[in-house]
This record gives C-alpha cells, structure tokens and sequence, in this order.
C-alpha cells in the first residue's frame, strides 16, 4: 500500500547523482494550490534555497529534491545548474519556474554532475498518483529508514516526510521536510498555521548544533477534498511534523536514544526553549544518557550556562528523569538503581521545572555516540 494525497503526482528515480538508487523526487500538484515554505538561514545557503525563496511561495504547484549533492558553495555554475533542474521540474509539472520548489541535500562544494543528471532526468517516467513513501526513500542520505506521519483532518489527509540525521540545529526549520494536504485552505491561513508548527517542531529538534546550509520546510495543499475546520488542520499539521522530528531525533547519525527535553515553570516559552536547548545539545548530557550514567549534575551544569537568564534561581529548580527526581531531592540508591534502568531506554524524558512562571517548551535530540564519530570522520572518503 502507498501513501498518496489528492491533487497530486509523482516520480522518483535514479538521476546520476548516487550508485543505483533513487536520489530525485519531482511531486507536483495537478492543480492550483496553496503554499508555504521556511528555508535556512545560514549564511552559505545553497542556490537550492535561493531560487526558491525568491520564488511563488503561496503557490507552489511543484517539489524537485536532489539527494547526494547539496550544490552549496559552487558559485554561478551551481546557482544555473539549480536553474536547470528548476526548469526542467516546471515543464514536467506544466507551471511557471517560481512555482517550484527545488531543494537538494548531500556533500558541500561539490557541482551536479550535469551531463549525467540531465541524462538521468530525461529517462524518468510520466508522473503518476503520488508515492510518498517512494519520494520519502529518494530523499534520504544517511538516514537508515525514510521518515512518514500521516493524520486525517474530516475528509481531508495530512502526509509528511522529512530526512535529516546530521548537520542539524535548526534556524528556521530544519532539514528537508515536505507536508502535503488535499485540504482546501487560503494561502494566508496556510502560513500562519505552518510557521507556528515549524516553531514548535522543526525548531525545536537538534541533533549535533549544526545548521544545515540547505535546510528547507514547505507544505502544500491541492484542495482537493474540500474546506477543513482550521483548528483541526493546525492539530493535525503539529502531530505529522512532531512525528518526524522525533524520527529525525532517534534516526540521529549514530544514536541509539531519543532525548526529550520538557521544560516548564519558564519566565516563558523562549526561555524554556532556551534552557531545554542547552541541555539538549550539552556533548556531557548526550553522552551520559548514552552510558545510562545517571549524571543528573550534567543537566544542573547546561541550565546554569544560561547565565544571561538571572532570574533562573537553582533553589527554585527541579530536575528529574522519567518522572524521577534528582533534584531538589537526591536520589536515594535504590532511586539511582531506577534511573539506570530508565536511561537504557530507547527514549529518555528530563523534566525541568524552573519554579518562575508558566512557561514551556519541548526539545528533542539524541545522545552521542562513537557511531556520529565514525559516519562523520569518513563523510566524504
């Protein structure tokens, strides 16, 4: 059985860029839609993102990824060779080049391999009904499974798919992520809805405090199945990309355990983000998770680095494991023994009530192993 979504088409196929897998994905809408998209903020953003940004975001009608090559730091070659794809994804869709989305992820400095793209692009098949697990597979790089969530909004469905497992700290969104809807929603209110859930998702997720030069985060929607409740669609929209940021998180290069941090008793909710982010990407936190090291004074140690937020009183403040507490009451050996156990798990909560006001975020991320080492150190050889 497939994922699809009203509205939409789709190929995906082996272009050049990679040995005999799928490494290009084209989806495009059969009709007009609604859009919004959020890209990276770095610095070296690619001419994927350029062109993109700069194009119809309330109305995309199409999506060409390229997985395996990011195009970043290539100069004028890379910014015409996106051009390139650009156009050739607008003929296949039959819209305007601004209309579409091009996003591409893999080594940094490195041009497309043109003649073989072109060559690969012009073998792929007609588009048909949309396969999303298909293009959530051609998306991937060293992701070790393709990320999909999918919720129902009254006659309407809600399908996402991401990849991204390293080089993540997201300023904007983060990694590649793609929401397609068949619900009918104005352009405005499309926007306003997705750039609140990128807030408390795709913002809220790191692996290893790198910002990606190619982030890129969109969602479309054809229409198809009729008007929805807004609320409703906003629910569904935060549980499809919670759901894949917590893919993201436990797919982290080399983890082996999903770290949620839930901070709450916050002046407000930047500044439990804050706090949560601190901890979350502490290398001495991640690690002592990864060991089932009970080092609760890890967790002490990240809060106190926020050292700007004065009204942060350790007095005041609450740490705990899986509902455990290791401070202000210090874990008793048998209490020490049920922490163990509990950060062997495959998913790992630290609470943290700061003891301020009613403030609170959600982080996510992973621990830190030799296995991020080795993938990372061997990248490009």
């Amino acid at each position: 059985m497939t994922t699809t979504v009203a509205g939409f088409a789709g190929v995906t196929g082996n272009a050049g860029v990679k040995d005999a897998v799928p490494d290009v994905s084209l989806v495009h809408a059969t009709g007009p839609t609604t859009s919004s998209a959020v890209f990276t903020r770095s610095l070296f953003a690619g001419p994927s993102v350029e062109l993109s940004r700069s194009g119809d975001l309330a109305g995309l009608r199409a999506v060409v990824v390229v997985s395996g090559n990011a195009n970043v730091a290539t100069g004028a070659a890379g910014l015409a060779d996106a051009g390139a794809l650009r156009d050739w994804a607008a003929d296949r869709a039959g819209c305007a080049p601004e209309q579409v989305l091009v996003a591409s992820t893999g080594v940094i400095g490195v041009p497309y391999p043109m003649d073989r793209l072109r060559a690969g692009l012009a073998a792929l098949p007609a588009a048909a009904p949309v396969d999303l697990d298909a293009v959530a597979q051609a998306i991937m790089t060293t992701d070790t499974h393709p990320k999909v969530a999918t919720r129902q909004v009254g006659a309407a469905r809600v399908v996402g798919i991401a990849k991204g497992v390293g080089m993540i700290e997201p300023d904007m969104a983060t990694m590649l992520s793609f929401v397609y809807t068949d619900a009918e929603v104005p352009a405005d209110d499309l926007d306003r809805i997705f750039r609140s859930v990128v807030a408390r998702t795709y913002n809220a997720v790191s692996v290893d405090t790198d910002t990606s030069t190619s982030d890129t985060a969109a969602v479309l929607a054809s229409g198809a199945a009729g008007p929805v409740d807004l609320a409703e669609l906003e629910a569904a929209l935060l549980e499809v990309c919670t759901a894949l940021v917590r893919m993201i998180a436990s797919d982290g290069e080399g983890a082996s355990t999903l770290i949620e941090v839930r901070v709450t008793g916050a002046r407000d909710d930047a500044q439990a983000k804050l706090v949560g982010k601190s901890v979350v990407n502490s290398p001495l936190v991640k690690t002592a998770v990864h060991g089932a090291d009970p080092n609760w004074g890890r967790v002490a140690m990240a809060i106190g680095k926020c050292s700007t937020e004065t009204d942060i009183r350790q007095e005041a403040v609450r740490i705990a494991f899986g509902g455990l507490e290791t401070y202000p009451t210090l874990p008793t050996p048998d209490v020490r023994a049920q922490l163990e156990a509990y950060l062997g798990r495959d998913e790992v909560v630290v609470e943290i009530d700061l003891g301020i006001a009613d403030g609170a975020f959600t982080v996510y991320g992973c621990d830190l192993t030799e296995g991020y080492i080795r993938i990372n150190a061997d990248y490009t050889t």
